[in-house]
This record gives structure tokens, C-alpha cells and sequence, in this order.
């Protein structure tokens, strides 16, 4: 796919090449697997001869200004719940949300001149300026501003490089065969290993879902059930309504807070908002990788919980509450110790 539209000179006709750039771009907006950059630099070098600056340059802003136009009619649509999503595929959602709103609160849009230069910011940027009523006047201004210094910085790279661009090029076609060997195949491998590993993460936590019937079952015969409220970790607003009985608190307090001690008879059920079960999912697989082995996840979340028409409350329980219901005894903290309590 990347050699049809790679800009090469004297193999593709320039409109194609243009063409193969702004596609890339635009992929690359949409948050799909695509080298933009390495199109930006080779359409850089091959300005030397068959291409004309300016237009790889339009290319490109135009590219971004098409991707970052879908997220922000998207932010326009949806509101923050697009952001939250998009946040939701990080390490920390909740981090992730409350820093681009930290950061668009500070500097606004101008905040877009230097997003595609940061990881994480790209691709947030865009939906919060939708979701937060920006004028599209402004917002095409300040992404045009920074789509075209990201561009422009990426091509000059490649024009003022491209005679060692192209002896690079050339010796690597000489070592293909060798970096092959040295680099590919142990990567194919780490690939293999790490999809076997997924695949039967995805079965372990498909055998580990309780329903939303057979929890309110246990809740009510009083059973040896923890359930965490997983709605602040997603970075939804602390009033939110949970399921009665339910402890709202991040995972990282369940791995690290000292004083909570979770013994082995007790089943741990984590919900979140989505349906699709995908940050629950995650936690779950994070806890039984710290040896925490009773975890569940609610089948359908908060959604199939909602829908099946059992309750929901805005006072959800304390941690000392959900100890006391459970008989579980809270260590008293260290002296010194700076941990945050649950």
C-alpha cells in the first residue's frame, strides 16, 4: 500500500505522488497505521526533482485539515464522549482526559499549533475544540497554522537531507536481507508471543463476565462481593449514578493502597460505563496479572445493568462501609506513609 503513493522521483507522476501524501496524512489524522511522516520527508527529498514544495506542503495541510475536520464534527456531535473514548485506548484515561482539558482550558486554540508535535495530544485536540463550541472559523485558523508547521517542518527535513536520504536508501537495500534476519524475524516473534498472550486474555476474562442478573442475585443473598464503580477512572463526572452497594475508587488504589488487604473468598466485580466491557476488561487483566485471581467483569457494564431495569443510586458506598458489609478488617496506614486512603 505505501509504495503505490510513495513519492519517488521517476516512478510516479507528481499528481499521484501529491495525491499518495494527502491520503497518508489524512490517514494518519484518523488515527490509522500509516507513515505520514516518511511520505513528508521522501516528498521532501524528491522536491530536489519532480515535485514542487508548495504543493507537497497543500497536500499535507490539506490532508490534516480534512482528518482533524471529522474529529471535530465528531466533538460536535457527540460532545466529550468522543474525547473519553479516544482517551479510553491510554495507559490512563482519566490522566489523559483531565490534562487535554488542563491544557485547552490554559491556552485554547492555540493549543493546535503544536498538538501533532506531542503523542497523546493529536488526536484529542481536534473533538474537545468541537465539543467545547469552538467557532470552525478559529479552529480552521489554528490547525492550519499548526498543520502547516508540522508539515513544512517534516518536508524541509527530508529537502535539506536528501542526498544522504538517498545513500541511506541505497546501503539499506544492500543490508535488506541481513536487517531482515537481525530485526524482523525476532519482532515477528515478540508479535506472535504477544498475540498468543492477548488471545488467551480474551478467553481467561470471557469465562471471568457475571451477568448483570447473577450479580444482583449475590447482592442480594448478601454474598462475599466487592463491586468497583470504575466511572471515575473513565474520567465521568463524580456524580454519576452507580450500582447500589458498589465502591467508586481508581485501580490503582486497588493495587497499591496498603491498608486494604481483599481476601482470596472474595469475588471482585469491576463495571464501567461502556457496554462494551473495554476498561474493565483492561483493569481486570492488570489485577490478574498482580496475582489478584477472583476478578469479574459485569457483563454489558452500567448500559446492560441500566437497560435490564435494576437500580441505580447517587450514594454509593465508602470503602469503610463495603469493609464492613464484606467483614474485611482496613489496616491502619503507616506512619509516614504518603499513599492516598481509597
Amino acid at each position: 500500500m505505501i509504495s503505490i503513493f510513495l513519492p519517488v522521483p521517476g516512478l510516479l507522476t507528481p499528481v499521484m505522488s501529491y495525491l499518495g501524501i494527502f491520503l497518508a496524512v489524512f490517514a494518519r489524522q484518523l488515527c490509522l497505521p500509516v507513515p505520514a511522516v516518511l511520505f513528508l520527508v521522501t516528498a521532501g527529498a524528491a522536491a530536489r526533482g519532480n515535485l514542487h514544495v508548495s504543493y507537497v506542503l497543500a497536500a499535507g495541510v490539506l490532508g490534516c485539515l480534512a482528518g482533524d475536520g471529522v474529529w471535530f464534527w465528531f466533538g460536535r456531535r457527540w460532545g466529550t464522549r468522543i474525547v473519553r473514548l479516544l482517551c479510553q485506548v491510554s495507559s490512563n484515561p482519566r490522566a489523559c482526559s483531565k490534562n487535554v482539558r488542563r491544557l485547552f482550558d490554559k491556552w485554547g486554540l492555540s493549543v493546535l499549533i503544536i498538538a501533532k508535535f506531542i503523542p497523546g495530544l493529536d488526536g484529542v485536540t481536534p473533538p474537545l475544540a468541537g465539543a467545547e463550541g469552538a467557532r470552525l472559523r478559529s479552529f480552521l485558523l489554528f490547525d492550519s497554522l499548526g498543520s502547516l508547521l508540522w508539515t513544512g517542518g517534516y518536508t524541509m527535513l527530508g529537502f535539506l537531507f536528501a542526498d544522504q536520504l538517498g545513500i541511506a536508501m541505497k546501503t539499506s537495500e544492500s543490508f535488506a536481507s541481513v536487517l531482515l534476519a537481525i530485526c524482523g524475524v525476532p519482532l515477528l516473534l515478540y508479535a506472535g508471543w504477544r498475540g498468543a498472550i492477548i488471545i488467551r486474555m480474551m478467553r481467561h476474562l470471557h469465562l471471568h463476565q457475571m451477568s448483570p442478573t447473577l450479580l444482583a442475585q449475590k447482592m442480594r443473598d448478601r454474598a462475599r462481593v466487592a463491586v468497583i464503580d470504575l466511572q471515575e477512572f473513565e474520567d465521568v463526572d463524580n456524580d454519576a449514578a452507580g450500582i447500589p452497594g458498589s465502591v467508586r475508587m481508581e485501580p490503582e488504589r486497588l493495587r497499591t493502597d496498603e491498608t486494604v488487604y481483599i481476601p482470596p473468598d472474595i469475588e471482585i466485580v469491576l463495571y464501567c460505563s461502556s457496554k462494551r466491557e473495554f476498561v474493565s476488561a483492561r483493569v481486570a487483566s492488570a489485577l490478574m496479572r498482580r496475582g489478584i485471581s477472583n476478578v469479574w467483569v459485569l457483563e454489558g457494564g452500567l448500559a446492560l445493568w441500566r437497560e435490564q431495569g435494576f437500580p441505580l443510586t447517587l450514594l454509593l458506598s465508602t470503602r469503610e462501609q463495603a469493609a464492613a458489609r464484606l467483614g474485611i478488617q482496613l489496616r491502619a496506614p503507616r506512619i509516614g506513609s504518603t499513599r492516598k486512603s481509597a
